[in-house]
């Protein structure tokens, strides 16, 4: 069985290919044609003038929509938006004594089905809409426009590949790239009500990118989203319109944690022992503060006494660095014996540090207060920590355990509660929002991304949600009306999630 197509072949392929594309962008319509469509919206293909229940013209297939651009005045007539379609066959229409090729398609809220003489057009016509409606099922079922950017150049690849056949086996051809159409049924391609219902929008940061990047953290800064993903690339997100509005490097290597400050900074820690200080105004990094000797692996805020702004940071090797935020100069610094230290919070007159072998609790001055190691077993497993300091409680998660663990700040000794996390593997991050804890995680049945929503008073498990194909790897709240996770490179999205 032959897979692979002769340079010859691939060069009359490409050829229309390339035809096709520019004969799309030299549509020029009429501006009472454009007012009826969006902005964004382009025709990517036209049907040549044909005879239609609506009128004779030419069909016009966007991203959106099909219309058909009438002949003589140019006008506007809509045929359907693809979500909107119920059903879209071929079928023979009756012409004296012959039977014409014809497209029917059936429009939710409309009586009468729209029906187009395409003749030998009407079965690629049919496999291409077949393809973009599909492809808008299972868009609007994930909330990923994306799924709707792919539909559409497997329509276009199949037009390319009818044009550079010319025999009778290419629309056979063209059917095999109709992906959507196949898979629109599929049990993976399902997703649970509860997601459903709980998803509004997925981000595809791979977009641009050669290949599929994790998302190493999240960020919210009012308006803005800030994504980090491999190699010190930043990436910043409108966050009404979820759209990209801008891109920074970072240093070269993995970017570990993130921190707004005074509304006017974005701290940024990485792995390269660096801490960048970027402006979210014009999202241009200004300052970078070196003191670290070893990757800088969390950051926290504070406000003293006498309300001048402070920050710690920590670093791999133990080390925590207290900042004055106004002058950007160090004010303490100290080192903790520990194995490789994670994260540092400050609550009341101490300091929370989390390492992989242990949670102490630290005077302002670096002088241990209290330690607290983990069993055996579960060592070098610690992934994540949160202080719920209204609550007094310390939540911790791990790589390749099931559990939640949660201690009782004021008694460390014992373990106040341990949850269960049903068909999962282990958990890589947590946000408190009002009332509950989102974790993210890894299932076992699916090894697909997970995110558990908690009752952080009962400590019950509200919500399984599946929303990604790899492990959830950041978690960010947006005003407490929306949670943000990302996910590994298998994956390489984020997902927008409604808060109750």
């Amino acid at each position: 069985h032959q897979k692979q197509v002769g340079p010859d072949l691939f060069r009359v392929f490409y050829t229309i290919w390339k035809e096709t594309e520019a004969e799309a962008q030299e549509v020029c319509l009429p501006p009472s044609v454009v007012e009826h469509i969006d902005e964004s919206e382009c025709v990517f293909k036209l049907s040549s003038s044909v005879k239609t229940s609506r009128g004779v013209g030419k069909i016009a297939m966007t991203q959106r929509r099909l219309f058909l651009l009438t002949d003589g005045r140019p006008g506007y007539v809509e045929v359907a938006q693809y979500r909107d379609l119920e059903e879209v066959k071929v079928f023979s229409a009756p012409f004296l004594l012959l039977r014409i090729p014809s497209l029917k398609l059936r429009v939710h809220g409309r009586k009468e089905a729209f029906e187009a003489n395409l003749k030998t057009e009407t079965e690629l016509w049919n496999l291409m809409v077949k393809e973009m409606w599909a492809g808008r099922i299972v868009a609007d079922r994930h909330k990923d426009p994306q799924y709707m950017q792919q539909a559409l150049t497997n329509a276009l690849l199949m037009d390319a590949v009818v044009g550079s056949l010319q025999s009778s086996k290419a629309i056979y051809a063209a059917s095999k790239l109709a992906h959507f159409d196949r898979i629109k049924m599929d049990v993976p391609m399902m997703i649970p009500k509860t997601t459903a219902d709980t998803l509004k929008h997925k981000i595809n940061v791979s977009v641009e990118l050669a290949a599929p990047q994790a998302v190493d953290v999240l960020l919210y800064t009012p308006g803005q989203l800030w994504v980090s993903v491999s190699g010190g690339k930043m990436m910043v997100f409108d966050a009404s319109s979820w759209s990209l509005i801008q891109t920074c490097q970072v240093g070269n290597a993995k970017l570990n944690c993130m921190l707004g400050v005074d509304k006017d900074q974005v701290w940024v820690g990485s792995e390269d022992c660096v801490i960048y200080i970027i402006s979210i105004v014009s999202m241009v990094c200004n300052r970078q503060l070196t003191e670290h000797r070893a990757e800088v692996t969390g950051l926290a805020l504070d406000t003293d006494k006498i309300s001048h702004k402070v920050a710690y940071s920590c670093s791999a090797e133990g080390t925590i660095i207290v900042w004055d935020v106004s002058t950007l100069q160090v004010r303490k610094q100290f080192r903790l014996s520990c194995d490789r230290l994670l994260s540092v919070h400050s609550c009341s007159k101490t300091l929370w540090c989390c390492s992989r072998d242990s949670i102490m609790e630290v005077w302002r001055n670096g002088t241990l207060k209290q330690r607290t190691s983990f069993p055996e077993h579960q060592r070098v497993t610690l992934s994540f920590t949160l202080l719920l300091a209204e609550r007094e409680e310390l939540w911790c998660v791990f790589g390749d355990s099931t559990e939640v663990y949660i201690w009782h700040i004021k008694d460390t000794v014992r373990l106040f509660h341990r949850m269960v996390l049903p068909d999962c593997i282990g958990c890589f991050g947590m946000i408190k929002v009002k009332n509950q804890v989102w974790v993210g995680g890894l299932s076992l049945s699916s090894t697909k991304g997970k995110v558990y929503v908690i009752d952080a008073e009962r400590y019950e498990v509200l919500k399984e949600l599946h929303g990604h194909g790899d492990k959830v790897t950041a978690l960010c709240s947006a005003e407490d009306r929306y949670v943000l996770s990302g996910a590994g490179k298998q994956d390489g999205k984020i997902a927008i999630w409604k808060v109750d």
